[in-house]
């Protein structure tokens, strides 16, 4: 049985479309890709027109994992630069920050293969 929290989350149109391009080239990273691609076939499309209040490309957010905060913010892969908090989406956080909301949970995978979750604190 697969215990792993997958909360409700949304995306705009046109981040998912960049996203599924990107996540189809994204040759070099398999299991990011699919996780990508998951994240995505499960996500509700929602008006690009109204407030954002979740987490989608070029969010800024402060969640919670491991004990420890961090501010980040949502980018595509060219624009990552850890240095200034910028993470990629195709990196195990950005998948699962992914569309979700202040205060949601969400069972991930850390890059050395732990497990782990992840809490959203705020989004600005």
């Amino acid at each position: 049985m697969n215990t792993t929290h997958k909360p409700e989350i949304f995306i705009t149109e046109s981040d998912r479309k960049a996203l599924h391009s990107l996540a189809f080239a994204a040759l070099s990273t398999p299991d990011i890709a699919d996780e990508l691609l998951n994240e995505l076939d499960r996500a509700k499309i929602t008006d690009h027109n109204k407030p954002v209040n979740y987490i989608g490309i070029g969010s800024k957010t402060t969640f919670m994992s491991a004990g420890k905060e961090r501010t980040v913010e949502l980018v595509m892969p060219e624009d990552a630069d850890i240095s200034l908090g910028r993470i990629s989406i195709l990196t195990p956080v950005g998948v699962a920050l992914l569309g979700l909301s202040e205060g949601q949970s969400i069972d991930w995978t850390v890059r050395d293969g732990r497990a782990g979750t992840l809490t959203v604190v705020k989004i600005f």
